[in-house]
């Protein structure tokens, strides 16, 4: 497919970026250069992995939830689900990853001065609880920009079978 990336045939020649303009992006991304291009820290940070990428149209991303997440301290005892806020966070974060990544592969560099800011969450649905050692695959659509603002489709996934959907929007802002 033209202007897709994945983990399992790498970037499409002409994605390729020279020296002189920035590294390459090489696909999966990991939790060192999540860091560099999301703000969020642990216990926060909700992707684990980038790995298939359409820049400027569509992300595919992992978080493994392990039975060490301080949620499930609390939620619940004995019976421990992700809640579903932190679902729609984690495809949140995956759509702030397909700005970031959509920035380097189309601009040569990330946006480091602007913050995304999640403003708006619509149509949630929630069909199949998320338990430690479930494989959360994110996959995130940006389907629309208005101003300084982007409006993402996204699906969660375990095992193939849809865990949580949403449409959300995120705001720009300075840092």
């Amino acid at each position: 497919m033209h202007g897709r990336m994945d983990a399992r045939n790498g970037p499409p020649r002409g994605l390729m970026m020279s020296q002189t303009e920035a590294p390459a992006l090489k696909l999966p991304i990991d939790v060192p250069m999540i860091q560099q291009l999301l703000p969020h820290r642990y216990p926060f940070l909700l992707v684990d992995r980038v790995v298939e990428l359409e820049p400027n149209k569509r992300v595919l991303a992992y978080k493994n939830v392990s039975a060490n997440e301080p949620f499930f301290q609390g939620h619940f005892p004995g019976h421990p689900v992700m809640p579903g806020v932190l679902v729609v966070e984690a495809m949140a974060q995956a759509g702030g990853l397909l700005t970031q990544l959509s920035a380097i592969a189309t601009e040569g560099r990330p946006s480091t001065d602007k913050l995304f800011y999640l403003v708006k969450v619509d149509g949630a649905k929630f069909s199949r609880m998320v338990v430690p050692g479930d494989r959360l695959e994110l996959e995130v659509t940006l389907t629309r920009t208005i101003r300084n603002m982007a409006v993402y489709s996204g699906v969660a996934r375990v095992d193939g079978e849809q865990a949580a959907c949403a449409e959300i929007l995120c705001a720009e802002a300075k840092a």
